[in-house]
């Protein structure tokens, strides 16, 4: 900028200087001449400046020019210098990303894994089940292989089963038939056949005729009562003391209450249950103190 000024300020003052020297008739002190020749002291002077202004403005002008090109390339420097800029940046982004995507997949990996391993050991316990089962199963084959029936026995078999189809309709027919028995005889007549089987000691009959009062509900307490006799007389104690617990709860006043409770306490004592069977002795005991029941309840007792 400054070769410039310099150059414009001789641009300017040249004419002036030109004009100012004294013209020769024959060109000398010519300076516009491209070979000046009879220039004079100061001429050659303005002559020289003049060469050195032209090679200093030249210069500035070569200068200016790589300036302008040093500042194009400097402004295509800082494009450049950008661009990279926005490129890392947008690199470091694309790691971040990479990086988060990357870590993701690694606990996704972790995850399945984990899920991997929990499902290996699902099979190899279903496996081992799988592995007892056919063990089991290969067991029950040997046994049906030694079991295995011939034809002949199987029609051995079908036979006999045949056979107690027939024995069974046959007592189902007869049950049928004494069913229709019962239901033609009355109530009245049923539970003297019922009492006459008992004395009697036929007690299947004797249990049957009161299983039939009971349904028809003639007295029935009584007829719980009876059965109750008949199963301790046959040591089946449980149900005779549910027969008797049947009994006194539909008539808890009759007149073989003490008999009923000295049983059902032996029938408990029988079974092992001593603290219920001792129970019913007091009971036997405290209300009904003058019956022989009484005392052999106190017998039981200790007393």
């Amino acid at each position: 900028m400054k070769f410039s000024k310099i150059y414009f300020l001789f641009l300017t003052l040249s004419p002036v200087l030109l004009f100012s020297a004294e013209p020769s008739a024959f060109g000398a002190g010519d300076l516009s001449n491209s070979t000046p020749y009879g220039l004079t002291k100061n001429e050659k002077v303005l002559l020289e400046t003049e060469k050195k202004l032209k090679t200093v403005a030249r210069k500035s002008n070569s200068q200016a020019s790589q300036l302008d090109s040093l500042r194009e390339r400097l402004d295509g420097l800082q494009s450049i210098v950008e661009s990279l800029s926005r490129k890392a940046h947008n690199n470091k982004i694309n790691l971040k990303h990479l990086q988060d995507s990357t870590t993701a997949s690694i606990d996704n990996i972790n995850e399945y894994q984990q899920r991997l391993g929990t499902s290996i050991s699902e099979n190899k316990q279903a496996i081992e089940q799988l592995k007892t089962v056919i063990a089991q199963l290969s067991k029950s084959v040997e046994l049906l292989s030694a079991d295995y029936v011939t034809k002949a026995d199987y029609n051995a078999l079908v036979k006999d089963v045949n056979n107690f189809k027939l024995l069974v309709a046959k007592e189902m027919k007869k049950s049928s038939s004494s069913k229709s028995r019962k239901s033609s005889i009355t109530s009245a007549k049923l539970y003297n056949r019922a009492k006459s089987n008992f004395n009697k000691k036929r007690y299947t009959a004797a249990i049957s005729d009161y299983e039939e009062l009971i349904k028809r509900r003639y007295k029935p307490a009584y007829a719980h009562y009876m059965i109750g006799e008949m199963y301790f007389s046959r040591k089946n104690y449980a149900k005779a003391i549910s027969y008797f617990k049947k009994s006194s709860s539909l008539y808890s006043k009759a007149s073989y209450m003490p008999k009923l409770m000295l049983h059902t306490a032996i029938a408990m004592l029988k079974t092992g249950d001593k603290k219920h069977a001792n129970a019913f002795f007091d009971a036997v005991v405290v209300k009904y103190p003058n019956s022989k029941e009484a005392k052999e309840a106190k017998k039981y007792l200790g007393l």
